[in-house]
């Protein structure tokens, strides 16, 4: 089967798709971390049932799998970035500054490196339109998550992780365009993404990832359903699409869309649990919305 150019509408449908699993996600993380089950548990487990679901699709479809001597030092950066640098350091730096309205904040400066990463690395062509978008985009954020919020006795350690957590975001987007310009699918990206990822986790899961274990909470039904959709749908496939957003947008605009992860997220809490919003909230999504379509001013996929 020939492979099809995507048009722009299907690669921003892709885009806002995987945003919009990752936005659920903390609904699911949510849940986990109410049984108090370890964050180096439901990483690791889900790095896993991760790779094995994508192996499996990867042998569905006839996916090549081979990877290039070259090329596995590249993976292997890919998964120290994400699952773990970032993982890790986004979970103790929100837990450190004990405020999730400045992490959110520290996160959402991602646009912003990595416009400058798809400049220096790849190229990327950025117009003053697109800068000012990013701005106006982290601005509607500031708006979406302003409030009283206290800060930690550890709040600038807290910090100094979530910078770190936002250099390997970027990382991540950057070696995953390098590899997709190398001409692996998708799956295959993904799938070694999160095998290597398991790997690096593996010692942080046993250290840490089974203290306090029980089998009646850590077996149950709400752990395990919630393990999973955050395997299948924020890890498989979302990761997986998001792949093809970053190889037709490239590392800068792509990443202008991770912004918006804690507004999908207050939308999601607004449906399922009543959750109510301000009317400055509001405000600030439509401003980062706006901010959204402006960075994607004058958006062409960058020819190989």
């Amino acid at each position: 089967m020939g492979k099809r150019k995507l048009g722009k509408f299907e690669v921003y449908l892709i885009s806002l798709l995987s945003i919009g699993l990752w936005g659920l996600s903390y609904i699911w993380s949510d849940r986990l971390l109410r049984l108090d089950i370890p964050v180096e548990y439901i990483i690791f487990v889900r790095a896993v049932i991760t790779a094995l679901l994508l192996f499996v699709m990867n042998v569905v479809t006839g996916a090549s799998m081979k990877i290039r001597k070259k090329d596995f030092p590249m993976f292997m950066l890919l998964a120290a970035c994400e699952p773990l640098i970032y993982f890790l350091c986004e979970t103790y730096g929100i837990k450190l500054t004990e405020s999730p309205t400045y992490s959110a904040l520290i996160i959402s400066t991602n646009p912003i490196v990595a416009f400058v990463a798809g400049m220096l690395f790849f190229g990327e062509k950025i117009n003053l339109t697109n800068v000012v978008g990013v701005v106006v985009c982290v601005f509607g954020i500031g708006m979406f998550t302003m409030g009283k919020s206290s800060m930690g006795p550890d709040f600038i350690w807290g910090v100094i992780l979530l910078v770190v957590a936002v250099v390997a975001e970027v990382g991540q987007a950057s070696f995953t365009k390098a590899l997709s310009d190398r001409t692996y699918p998708p799956m295959v990206i993904v799938m070694y993404q999160f095998v290597f990822g398991a790997a690096f986790l593996f010692p942080v899961f046993l250290a840490s990832g089974l203290k306090g274990y029980d089998p009646l909470v850590y077996n149950s039904w709400d752990a395990w359903s919630s393990i999973i959709c955050l395997a299948l749908f924020c890890s498989t496939l979302a990761f997986s699409l998001w792949v093809t957003s970053i190889k037709y947008l490239g590392v800068a605009k792509s990443s202008i869309f991770q912004a918006m992860i804690p507004v999908v997220t207050a939308l999601a809490n607004l449906v399922l649990n009543g959750t109510n919003l301000t009317v400055i909230q509001w405000a600030g999504i439509g401003v980062a919305v706006l901010g959204v379509i402006l960075s994607q001013s004058f958006c062409e996929a960058k020819k190989a």
